[in-house]
């Protein structure tokens, strides 16, 4: 089977285990079921996730120009803190912002390699956790809209972890943590503003990846040093492919690259 196109962020549905989709523009494929087939990725171009062009992309898929200058890839986004749509004050098109910041946002505690805070809109529950191959998370509060949470998140980054490490969550070296105690614990350093909307009667969500043979020591594979990669594909976990031979491909960290994919 062959396939080509731009790579996007996997779309995933809830499951046990969870089951992953690449969209390609005119195909999509299941990789669950290529799980234990030969993989071969061949990097064709670049091919920028708003303007098309092949130019090299510069972050989150986008090429530098478009990276800074569309509504999508504010500062905001990265530092919900920032937001400023509540305020009525535009960033770079306060319609975009207004909807996307002027909706309902969650905090949440997530368990990938470590405890973590983090900010998500309320729509991409369970999605958000899913992409950072958490297998246990929980909500703290539900706000209105993305400031509030963002407040809310810089505040309990004095106390937990906003980062995952990566490489421990795709070795799997994980730790039960009873994130219902932890949500209890971090109450006392919520914002006042934010503290109505505290959730307190909710339990953990657990998470299931299809993982056949997790790595035992982490190689990250690069598109622009290795444009021609091959190998068996043993599991999916957060938004990384990971093979036989120890090597990981970031799809999330990959797009914007226009890829050519074999299976055998």
């Amino acid at each position: 089977m062959q396939y080509e196109g731009v790579l996007k962020k996997m779309q995933t549905e809830i499951g046990s285990p969870i089951q992953y989709y690449l969209v390609f523009e005119t195909d999509f494929l299941n990789m669950n079921q290529v799980l234990d087939n030969q993989l071969r990725i061949e990097f064709i171009k670049h091919q920028c996730l708003n303007c098309g062009n092949d130019r090299p992309i510069y972050r989150q898929g986008f090429c530098k120009s478009c990276f800074f200058d569309i509504p999508s890839a504010g500062e905001w986004i990265m530092r919900p803190e920032l937001s400023t749509a509540h305020l009525d004050k535009e960033d770079r098109d306060l319609e975009y912002e207004k909807k996307v910041q002027l909706q309902p946002h969650i905090v949440y505690l997530a368990n990938s390699s470590n405890i973590k805070v983090g900010v998500t809109r309320k729509a991409q529950i369970p999605t958000r956790w899913i992409d950072q191959g958490a297998h246990e998370a929980i909500e703290i509060v539900e706000v209105p809209n993305r400031y509030l949470a963002g407040i809310t998140e810089v505040a309990l980054k004095d106390h937990v972890s906003d980062k995952t490490n990566w490489r421990k969550m795709l070795t799997n070296e994980i730790e039960e943590q009873d994130l219902v105690d932890w949500r209890n614990k971090l109450k006392a350093y919520i914002p006042q503003e934010a503290l109505p909307y505290f959730i307190e009667d909710n339990t953990e969500t657990h998470l299931e990846f299809p993982v056949l043979q997790f790595p035992q020591k982490v190689k990250s594979l690069s598109l622009d040093k290795t444009p021609t990669y091959q190998g068996t594909l043993k599991g999916i976990k957060g938004q990384y492919l990971i093979f036989e031979d120890n090597t990981v491909f970031n799809i999330r960290g990959s797009e914007g690259y226009y890829i050519g994919l074999t299976i055998n």
